[in-house]
């Protein structure tokens, strides 16, 4: 026996309704969950000259970031690492490499976009020093083209906190 849509009530037409308008955001979930699975980045990568997904500070290499941003904090690595883990809890992040030794910190973790859920790549190097410390933090989109300014956005956030 079928029904007909015209003859189903109210409710049934807004579950209907409700199912088409949802379909699309969950089928590109899936796609991003199988095109874009987490793989560890063992040391600080750059960024492609012509990325539109991609931003870098310190190590020489500053990409999509303001050029007077110190990459020399003044405060001391441990300090440096308490901040970042908590800005990583804060916003959800998930570690994938996480090392230090009391001076020199290194952590690669994934912030995911609102709505959306796509996955960014985060990369952030803590090297101790006398004056303080020395950060270099990388973050990059792992899909698209672009990344509506989230990823310099991001740096730039991070860096407000340490400083």
């Amino acid at each position: 026996m079928r029904m007909s849509l015209s003859n189903a009530s109210n409710p049934v037409k807004v579950l209907l309704l409700i199912g088409v308008l949802i379909s699309p955001w969950l089928f590109s979930q899936a796609v991003i969950f199988v095109i874009a699975s987490d793989q560890e980045i063992e040391s600080m990568p750059i960024c492609e000259s012509n990325s539109g997904n991609c931003a870098h500070l310190g190590g020489g290499e500053n990409y999509r970031i303001n050029n007077s941003l110190p990459t020399q904090i003044d405060i001391n690595s441990s300090q440096a690492w308490v901040i970042i883990s908590n800005y990583i809890e804060d916003n959800n992040g998930k570690i994938l490499i996480e090392n230090g030794n009391g001076i020199n910190y290194y952590v690669h973790f994934v912030e995911k976009t609102s709505f959306w859920n796509f996955p960014d790549d985060v990369v952030i190097q803590i090297s101790g020093n006398d004056e303080g410390c020395v950060i270099e933090i990388h973050s990059e989109s792992r899909l698209g083209w672009g990344d509506l300014g989230i990823n310099p956005e991001r740096i730039n956030k991070i860096h407000e906190l340490l400083v």
